[in-house]
């Protein structure tokens, strides 16, 4: 044991019956993963008389890649015959309520190899492609959704089946294709975050989300001419059905009867609602993935639960300090920084001549001085203790690694990109919703109302996940007192894409109303009770899908899981069928105002609103 060679205390434990073997393993986070899974079972053959654990970030990680990926079939598999009775129950036949699914499993199943040839480009970990599978499979089902529903109301309303399929592309297929946009443009604003995990999870979120809109725009539309009459196949609910298929939704016309006739009122409450939820955010610290994201039974989680334990000084604690250019004073060095707070112990690593290998001179190599600290290294003194030793004056230029240094550079990292990733987003966002509106005020109002969602939903993750309440509704995990950046940054991206999935589908059908000749309050209330029942129904399916992923033995996939579920079913209801429709009433006709040349004002041209019907005269 490497204790026994150099008779190092730190490697040894409290009672000197357990020795501890450090081993640092170099390349990219895919190649130490790799290296780990080679070099456990080997250590383990090498001395068959003793008891061997793995601890360490590769090793966790590599436990987690499994552990993911046989949760999430397992999950899946119970969440898809969910879906299908939700989806019978919404359309009323086998082959209505099967096509969605069909198009998911195929958007997934395509992605797959895509995936493969983007890893010859870049770090693809098997945990972003199994995560991004089970939010692959919510988002097909929803673009699926979107046109299935309106072919099936316009055919309900007499129309051909081939002019129904195109009214339907026509139309929600067009807010596919922008919902499409706005999340993929999200995702490679997330990726441009200088952080391996956090990048392949958002590419791999780019491309699955692409592919889940190709299939429902092509796919689709290629199954229900194949179909034609017996996609309405009989009905085996239909006893329990209080509106027919199509039909406008009298719950959600009624709801949206009330809020608008007392829109300021229910705007406000809906605030207030979403403002409490968003409160915990204030508290939010961020922290990394390691082994306590797997149960406590698991082989990596028992064996560092073990080390901290028993051991005086756990490997993730030390702080590894290089002085590049060494002198006499390193002594006063090391003193200064055995006053530092929370450090525990300071030591030298011994170091040789280069010319003792052989080359000329005899230069000192850098010296090597490691640091006990008493804090773990994802706590906020840990992170305090790391720049105090940046900032320790020292013999020559000084880099500091180790855990907690990872850690605080990975935040800093995040943080520091965060700024331009938001100013990407928002800038997506509303080039997006402008074009798609042909409005001025309705993206601005999207982007408020998206933040204010989003906050709502951090509120939540924060709550459960970093302070623990609630936690045994979702199984027992080991709450950290912090939440990962990379996981929570990638969440959070996805809700705040599906919040514009959502408003872009009931802007372009309140937009439809109000061309059509509607006025505001009237298009609406139309367009809450036409799209009320399937964005409902949408956002389940999606929850469904991605709360399955909260039966996950790993702790990171119940939290995105458990955040874009909450973030689909809140957005749905709180947001679109309150807040939404309160704010669009209190606006009025501004919501479709957008700038007009000033000099065709000036010359009294006439000037048409976009349905191209209403014309108005500078001065009338």
């Amino acid at each position: 044991m490497q204790s026994a060679a150099t008779g190092d205390q730190w490697l040894v434990s409290r009672d000197g019956r357990t020795g501890l073997v450090t081993v640092s393993l170099s390349g990219s986070d895919a190649d130490r993963k790799e290296a780990a899974l080679r070099l456990v079972p080997k250590a383990r053959a090498a001395a068959p008389g003793m008891r061997v654990h793995a601890s360490g970030v590769s090793w966790a990680t590599a436990e987690i890649d499994r552990q993911g990926a046989a949760d999430l079939l397992r999950a899946e598999l119970w969440a898809a015959p969910l879906i299908m009775l939700l989806l019978l129950l919404t359309y009323g036949s086998w082959a209505a309520a099967a096509l969605p699914l069909v198009v998911a499993v195929l958007a997934v199943v395509c992605c797959a190899p895509l995936l493969g040839l983007l890893a010859h480009v870049t770090d693809v970990s098997a945990f972003a492609v199994n995560a991004a599978a089970a939010i692959g499979f919510g988002l097909s089902i929803d673009f699926t959704l979107f046109v299935l529903a309106r072919y099936r109301e316009e055919h309900a309303k007499g129309m051909p089946r081939a002019r129904a399929l195109d009214v339907a592309l026509a139309t929600s297929g067009r807010c596919v294709f922008c919902s499409a946009l706005v999340i993929s443009s999200c995702l490679v604003a997330v990726a441009a975050v200088p952080v391996p995990l956090l990048r392949a999870l958002a590419l791999a979120g780019v491309a699955v989300t692409l592919l889940a809109a190709l299939a429902a725009l092509t796919v689709l539309p290629a199954a229900l001419t194949l179909l034609g009459d017996r996609v309405d196949g009989a009905d085996p609910l239909r006893g329990l059905r209080r509106a027919p298929i199509g039909g406008a939704s009298r719950f959600w016309r009624e709801l949206a009867r009330r809020v608008t006739a007392r829109p300021a009122a229910a705007g406000l409450g809906a605030l207030a609602v979403l403002v409490v939820m968003a409160w915990p955010a204030g508290g939010l610290r961020f922290g990394a993935i390691d082994e306590r994201t797997l149960p406590a039974g698991a082989s990596a989680a028992a064996a560092a639960a073990e080390v901290r334990e028993r051991f005086e000084v756990p490997p993730e604690r030390v702080q590894v300090v290089v002085l590049e250019r060494p002198d006499a004073n390193l002594e006063e060095y090391t003193a200064a920084v055995a006053r530092l707070p929370h450090v525990g112990a300071v030591r030298v690593v011994p170091t040789a001549r280069v010319g003792e290998y052989g080359y000329a001179g005899h230069k000192r190599l850098p010296t090597v001085v490691l640091v006990a600290a008493a804090v773990g290294p994802d706590t906020a003194e840990g992170a305090r203790l790391v720049d105090a030793l940046r900032e320790t004056p020292a013999p020559g230029s000084v880099l500091v690694s180790g855990r907690a240094a990872q850690i605080t550079d990975t935040n800093e990292a995040v943080r520091g990109a965060l700024p331009w990733v938001a100013v990407a987003m928002c800038s997506s966002l509303l080039a997006a919703l402008t074009a798609f509106t042909r409005s001025a005020m309705a993206p601005l109002k999207a982007l408020a109302v998206a933040v204010v969602s989003l906050g709502a939903s951090l509120g939540l993750i924060v709550w459960t996940f970093q302070q623990g309440h609630g936690a045994g509704a979702l199984g027992d995990f080991t709450v950290t007192g912090s939440l990962d950046a990379s996981m929570l940054l990638f969440t959070l991206a996805v809700a705040f894409g599906l919040s514009i999935d959502y408003e872009v589908f009931l802007l372009g059908r309140i937009r439809e109303e109000f061309d059509g000749g509607l006025d505001n309050r009237t298009a609406v209330v139309e367009g809450i009770s036409r799209t009320g029942r399937l964005m409902t129904s949408a956002a389940v399916a999606l929850a469904i899908s991605t709360a399955a992923m909260t039966t996950s033995h790993v702790s990171i996939l119940k939290l995105i899981g458990a955040g874009i579920a909450s973030a689909a079913i809140l957005d749905a209801l709180l947001v679109r069928g309150i807040l939404i429709p309160a704010v669009m009433t209190l606006l009025g006709p501004a919501n479709w105002w957008k700038p007009v040349h000033a000099g065709r004002r000036r010359r009294g041209r006439h000037f048409a609103t976009s349905d191209r019907r209403a014309v108005f005269r500078s001065g009338t």
